[in-house]
């Protein structure tokens, strides 16, 4: 059956805008998923499983990260493939019986298993959310298409995760929280079955009329390159693409330590959950809410400082957490961690579309993506294991000190993707 648009496509975010929010819809429902673990799950580990050791305790997200981070790569391939709207449409599927298996889990081996299906899913349906999205705008407003998809996304995050922390507080840990996840999920599966349409025809336009950077930057990243040369172009060989990628998976890492150990910090100062939640919302409400500027922005500033600003005050910002005691403290540094987000996450994607070819840019989006979710994994490892080894505030230290020297890398590395409109001297 087919999915396309009988009329022919045309590239830009004002034609194709009813679409695009349609996408935004579902990115939020997409955001949702994932919110609603953000304030319970740590805590349903340490209160209803009996987990005491902090690496037991962040196996969830680290499968999460593995199986979303894996996930991702294979998104943009079977996207190139068979289409963006049917890589959808299979998330969603994958996406149902998370929030059951998290409402009748009798162990805890029932949340791994339900984080490794969460992870294929939101793999599945972000990565294509991201791609379509960026296959509608063209090259001109890509940031600010990031901008509202990731916008979307976060604030569903955080507006999750502090319903969530209010219902658990009022009704419990399980199943209040979860039953919000069902109704995401039948939403989103029925929008993205019914509603949305497929995008690939505008990829296919703007590879037809794509025009090669005027100072010869590219001129090896030609239109037909292997799945082998995309992922080593992203990874490792192409200074903007693997810079972005090391940013990513830093970035992550800070999102997964944030996720697993500061419900834990926040709850042995003696807070209510109420307030976890209201933290734990904060950081990603943040985030969410200024992606809708600093996409934007990235368009007209360009892309590399807001990158590094972005890391370094994250930096910052983890700093602040791991010295503070009190709510008022951890409340500023979460959204100091939101704003420094914020910076980072719609222009890290929108760097890759600059540089990556329409014809493979769902493969460099979705290698991009293996390696920033699997910062969930790497953070939840490397912050369990400092945790257990020296304590909660020595792991948030380590991670603000990687996320400093991530920025660095960039400010040293990366080169300018996006340049604004006015003339201005060549780049070395």
């Amino acid at each position: 059956m087919s999915t396309t648009a009988t009329r022919p496509p045309r590239l830009g975010l004002r034609p194709n805008i009813a679409q695009f929010t349609l996408l935004v819809v579902v990115n939020a429902l997409v955001g949702g998923m994932l919110g609603q673990e953000r304030t319970v799950l740590p805590l349903l580990g340490e209160q209803v499983f009996g987990l005491r050791a902090y690496t037991a305790g962040l196996s969830f997200i680290l499968v999460f990260g593995v199986a979303k981070a894996a996930t991702n790569y294979f998104a943009g391939t079977l996207s190139d493939r068979f289409g963006r709207k049917p890589v959808l449409v299979w998330g969603w599927l994958v996406a149902i019986p998370v929030p059951l298996m998290l409402i009748w889990a009798p162990s805890w081996s029932w949340v791994i298993v339900a984080n490794v299906l969460l992870g294929i899913s939101q793999g599945l349906t972000w990565s294509t959310t991201v791609v379509m999205k960026i296959d509608l705008v063209g090259p001109a407003r890509r940031g600010l298409a990031m901008g509202l998809n990731e916008a979307a996304g976060y604030g569903a995050v955080a507006v999750t995760a502090l319903a969530t922390g209010y219902l658990a507080e009022s009704y419990g840990l399980r199943p209040a929280p979860f039953l919000l996840g069902i109704a995401f999920a039948a939403l989103g599966l029925g929008l993205s079955t019914l509603a949305v349409r497929e995008t690939r025809g505008h990829a296919r336009l703007e590879a037809a009329t794509h025009v090669a950077h005027a100072d010869g930057r590219h001129d090896h990243l030609h239109d037909n390159l292997t799945n082998r040369e995309v992922f080593t172009q992203t990874s490792f060989h192409e200074p903007a693409l693997s810079s972005a990628s090391q940013a990513g998976l830093v970035n992550n890492l800070n999102d997964g330590l944030a996720w697993g150990l500061f419900p834990i910090l926040f709850a042995a100062a003696g807070l209510s959950v109420g307030k976890i939640g209201l933290l734990a919302a904060l950081y990603p409400a943040v985030w969410g809410v200024g992606q809708l500027i600093t996409g934007a922005l990235s368009d007209r500033w360009g892309r590399k400082w807001m990158i590094a600003a972005g890391m370094w005050l994250q930096a910052i910002a983890l700093g602040l957490i791991a010295l503070g005691e009190s709510f008022a403290v951890w409340a500023v540094a979460a959204a100091m961690l939101g704003a420094g987000t914020a910076l980072v996450y719609p222009t890290l994607l929108a760097s890759i579309g600059d540089v990556a070819h329409p014809a493979w840019r769902a493969r460099a989006v979705g290698t991009y993506r293996l390696w920033r979710d699997g910062g969930f994994a790497v953070g939840a490892l490397l912050a369990g294991v400092v945790a257990d080894a020296l304590g909660v505030r020595a792991a948030i230290w380590t991670v603000a000190a990687l996320t400093a020297v991530s920025g660095l890398v960039v400010a040293v590395r990366m080169y300018e993707t996006h340049a604004p409109e006015t003339p201005r001297s060549p780049h070395p």
